[in-house]
């Protein structure tokens, strides 16, 4: 932590500052002091951890009425520096620097924190017992028969659907709107889709009669820092799907602790072995269309007279992003019009855990 004896050159707000006011000088100035009005208000290190979580990566000091004994939970809520009052003593703030190796309150950045371990371990061995105990019981189930047991009340699991609305969609879609209309359907609105996936989205869900379908968008000012020019995708594909898609699903999903969605074996080599439950961070990942084929989906398609995204029939059997997608050739895979030409072959948001198991 860099103790200053006066920081210059920086914004300074209250930290009763309003949070929307406070997030509008962030995306629009690299050094931030915030200054504390009594030694007991957390306003500041929750505005911190805040800003660092939203994609934040300026400078933020901490004025006013802070202590030594406070300084490893301003560096782990986010703060770079702090600003000694006049005359104070720089050797106490150093020494308590240094003094823990791991911490028990929620921090930003470097992340060792002992309850969460010990918590993040528990859920995940329960997650693994849970998901081997449903494919055994239920891996070879119709799908629809699949969801209606996740579903039940009485197995007490908290559950999201995550839908692109993209070219195979309606199908998971379709199987949710016959057994739960109302659960919770998230959308990642990345700002960058094609028109036609947009009005495509709310035609289906309309047609089907879900009710709860979520759209959920980038935080206004971690896009402003990340990729101020919407150009992100061209010079690091990996870092605009965290911003457009990874981080905005992680805060939908907090509070979930399972997550259904439309993955098949067959789009890819890297889903090849995809199971109809997973354990994925402690959250119970399920994909009731894991074993089926191009015939099936296609067929529950034509029987069940399901509207088509538009854009199939201009050759796009997996529609992400535009900047990302492009239609396949005949002898192509599915998801080979996805980061043509990059080794890139996901987006990021099926491999990590995306909802907080605490």
């Amino acid at each position: 932590m860099q103790l200053l004896e006066q920081a210059q050159d920086s914004v300074r707000l209250s930290v009763s500052t309003p949070e929307e006011d406070i997030r509008a000088a962030a995306a629009a100035n690299d050094s931030l002091i915030l200054e504390f009005e009594a030694f007991r208000d957390g306003r500041g290190f929750s505005l911190a951890a805040i800003l660092r979580g939203q994609g934040y990566q300026g400078r933020l000091i901490a004025a006013g009425k802070v202590l030594p004994d406070q300084v490893r939970h301003l560096r782990r809520s986010g703060f770079d520096a702090v600003e000694l009052a006049p005359g104070a003593d720089a050797a106490p703030w150093r020494r308590m620097d240094q003094v823990f190796s791991a911490a028990y309150q929620s921090a930003s950045g470097d992340d060792r924190l002992v309850w969460r371990q010990r918590h993040a371990a528990s859920a995940n061995d329960d997650a693994v017992a849970l998901a081997a105990r449903l494919n055994a019981q239920w891996g070879e189930a119709d799908a629809e028969d699949l969801l209606i047991a996740v579903l039940d009340p009485a197995l007490g699991r908290k559950a999201a659907a995550i839908s692109s609305f993209g070219a195979e969609a309606a199908v998971l879609l379709h199987l949710i709107s016959r057994v739960r209309p109302d659960l919770p359907v998230v959308f990642l609105e990345t700002g960058q889709h094609f028109f036609q996936t947009l009005a495509y989205r709310r035609n289906l869900a309309s047609r089907l009669g879900l009710t709860d379908v979520r759209d959920i968008t980038p935080d206004a000012a971690a896009l402003s820092t990340a990729d101020p020019r919407s150009d992100l995708w061209r010079r690091a594909p990996d870092a605009c799907c965290a911003v457009r898609k990874v981080q905005p699903l992680a805060q939908a999903l907090a509070g979930f602790d399972t997550r259904i969605t439309g993955r098949k074996r067959y789009q890819n080599p890297q889903r090849a072995d995809l199971m109809p439950f997973e354990a994925v961070g402690g959250v119970l990942t399920v994909n009731p269309l894991a074993q089926w084929s191009v015939q099936q989906i296609e067929g529950w398609l034509r029987d069940h007279q399901l509207p088509r995204h538009p854009l199939v029939e201009q050759g796009y059997p997996s529609i992400g992003c535009w900047p990302c997608t492009r239609a396949v050739e005949p002898d192509e895979e599915a998801r080979d019009g996805r980061w043509a030409g990059q080794e890139k072959t996901e987006c990021g948001i099926h491999g990590r855990s995306l909802a907080p198991v605490c």
